[in-house]
């Protein structure tokens, strides 16, 4: 007997669900879905018969497939948490760039910084909108969301950082806080503060708490304190950078003679403020960032630099890859990431930290 409750809802618009399919045809889900679509690892005889099946029960994978023998949309979706931010454009930039070569087109999802609309999101849109592959931009996905993105056969990378059970692609960001810490630490400063990044969203990533533990840990591997006065927060952006650096130079006591920023942006909203209270770069401060900002060579910026629009493009490679029959073609991959020395760093001034 064919459902038509809820569930069916996530495959045709017949009311036929997907499971009703494989039921019928006696393969999985994923099978189904890899049939109708058009895509590889679907032996002809297999293919013919599920289409058969899916015909004869009136399932139709999506209104915007052109029929069940040609499902394959040539559209691979990009979930984003934020489009308006630096990393997330390059690497929208980036993924667009491999899919124009290759006559794709992209369907783009935008959280808005919020992940209320994920549920809907997961279950009906990307189905409905009939995406061959997903690329993930900076978001950790929980285990309800991957067992349907699986069940559903959807080819998955994720840009910008480590997931758990994911392919993903991004820079070792342990690696490079280390290292924009360490050329403090090399240049002479022993009082080092960071601003690191703590997105008030739920959309559970681990990057910050990555890079803010590789400060805490370089800083006892020198045996330098880390002091809480001087650990500050905010959200990646350069107002926060402003508003963070205003709280640290408001509070009574020492101040330290360098800030290890978790994103340029950040550094940015810092050099800013400093430099209308008076606070020379690197003279009185020193400031480190990570990413290369577009806007980082023309401000001087120090930093350890990360190309998501290279990210985001082998994402997409790969997925593309992957569709064309290429197995093996998605797999995690550690992105490179260089220190970058320019003029907001520079040894401290001799003496006590600055007043």
């Amino acid at each position: 007997m064919v459902r038509t409750n809820a569930r069916a809802q996530r495959g045709g618009h017949s009311g036929v669900s997907i499971e009703d399919v494989a039921a019928a045809a006696g393969v999985s889900t994923a099978t189904v879905s890899r049939a109708v679509r058009g895509l590889p690892r679907v032996s002809p005889a297999t293919r013919e018969k599920i289409l058969g099946i899916a015909e004869a029960l009136g399932y139709v994978a999506s209104s915007s497939a052109s029929g069940l023998a040609t499902g394959r949309t040539r559209t691979i979706g990009v979930l984003a948490p934020f489009v308006s931010r630096w990393f997330f454009s390059k690497a929208i930039e980036g993924a667009d760039r491999e899919l124009h070569a290759r006559q794709y087109n992209l369907s783009l999802f935008n959280l808005g910084g919020h992940g209320s609309n994920r549920e809907r999101l997961f279950s009906k849109t990307m189905v409905y909108k009939q995406i061959d592959a997903l690329l993930v931009l900076c978001m950790a996905l929980t285990h309800e969301e991957i067992q349907h993105l699986q069940k559903i056969d959807i080819p998955l990378v994720i840009v910008g950082g480590h997931v758990e059970d994911c392919p993903y692609i991004g820079i070792d960001d342990y690696a490079a806080a280390a290292t924009a810490v360490r050329h403090l630490i090399g240049l002479g400063h022993r009082d080092i503060a960071v601003l690191h990044g703590d997105d008030e969203t739920d959309l559970n990533f681990d990057v910050p708490r990555v890079r803010i533990r590789a400060f805490q840990e370089v800083m006892a591997e020198a045996g330098l304190a880390v002091r809480p006065e001087w650990d500050e927060w905010g959200d990646f952006t350069v107002r926060s950078g402003q508003d963070a650096f205003n709280r640290l130079w408001e509070r009574p006591g020492p101040k330290p003679t360098a800030i290890f920023c978790a994103s340029d942006e950040m550094a940015m909203g810092v050099i800013f403020e400093a430099n209308r209270l008076g606070v020379r770069v690197p003279q009185d401060l020193s400031v480190i960032g990570i990413d290369n900002h577009d806007f980082a060579e023309a401000m001087g910026l120090t930093t350890v630099g990360q190309s998501p629009d290279e990210q985001a493009e082998l994402g997409t490679k790969m997925l593309l890859d992957e569709l064309d029959g290429m197995a093996g073609a998605v797999r995690s991959t550690i992105a490179p990431h260089r220190l970058i020395v320019r003029r907001t760093t520079a040894p401290p001034r001799s003496g006590d930290p600055a007043a």
